[in-house]
């Protein structure tokens, strides 16, 4: 009866689909961190793949460019301007709802989520860096040790994943359906957000930053984290997408 009421409760908070999601990309972040720590056969895989991918002909500009955007320091002002702007547009089209996402002070909840899940990665990654203490890329030999997860990649599913969350949940206040973003704005904006991280993965591979399984993971955190965003906007902010 005990384990039925904890599952009943984590359903209610977490939700199914998100539960999913975030246990999907747990169990692929657990299988990529033990082939790391055990040097299998993916491992070594992994590694021909990333020198291959950083010996290949993308330009190394543009790959700089994109590996620079897992940043903090770009992408944190870009979600905090994107959960500001989406504050203000959420509070101005559901404030005069009864009930809405804009009352109740409700309407702060997916901002400050978005922040917190954005602080949270640090929180994640230097634990298990230190923990599996992974060397590098040849590049990166010299630096540190310790690259799985990749921090750049993590940062920046995480950030413009939120980003692209928190527009569409503005969106779907503008329209007047707080319940529900449209479909084809939808896909536009998960395509978009997903081009941007294959971008900022594949970039950091071809400079040299961290090996493939490395971004994989960063993904993979991101993965847990972003349904869980939407879990907790769900049921303490509203369901507004």
């Amino acid at each position: 009866m005990r384990r039925r009421s904890w599952g009943r409760a984590l359903g209610r908070v977490f939700g199914r689909r998100y539960a999913l999601v975030a246990l999907c990309s747990a169990l692929v972040f657990g299988w990529a961190g033990w082939q790391v720590a055990a040097h299998g056969a993916v491992r070594g895989f992994d590694e021909r793949l990333g020198r291959d991918v950083a010996a290949s002909a993308v330009p190394g500009p543009l790959a700089q460019f994109f590996a620079d955007l897992g940043n903090t320091v770009v992408a944190l002002p870009v979600l905090v301007a994107a959960a500001g702007w989406a504050w203000w547009r959420t509070r101005r089209g559901a404030g005069a709802e009864p009930g809405g996402a804009g009352s109740g002070g409700r309407v702060w909840v997916p901002p400050v989520a978005a922040l917190g899940a954005l602080a949270a990665v640090p929180a994640l990654v230097v634990p298990f860096k230190t923990w599996l203490d992974r060397p590098g890329p040849p590049r990166m030999a010299a630096v540190h040790e310790g690259f799985f997860p990749s921090g750049h990649g993590a940062t920046a599913a995480v950030a413009y994943g939120l980003v692209a969350l928190l527009l569409l949940r503005a969106y779907a206040v503008r329209r007047g359906r707080p319940g529900k973003a449209a479909a084809p704005v939808a896909r536009v904006v998960a395509a978009g957000a997903g081009l941007l991280n294959v971008g900022v993965g594949l970039g950091l591979v071809r400079q040299g930053y961290h090996w493939p399984l490395d971004v994989l993971g960063g993904w993979c955190l991101a993965g847990v984290l972003l349904p869980l965003w939407c879990a907790v906007c769900d049921r303490w902010g509203g369901r507004d997408v």
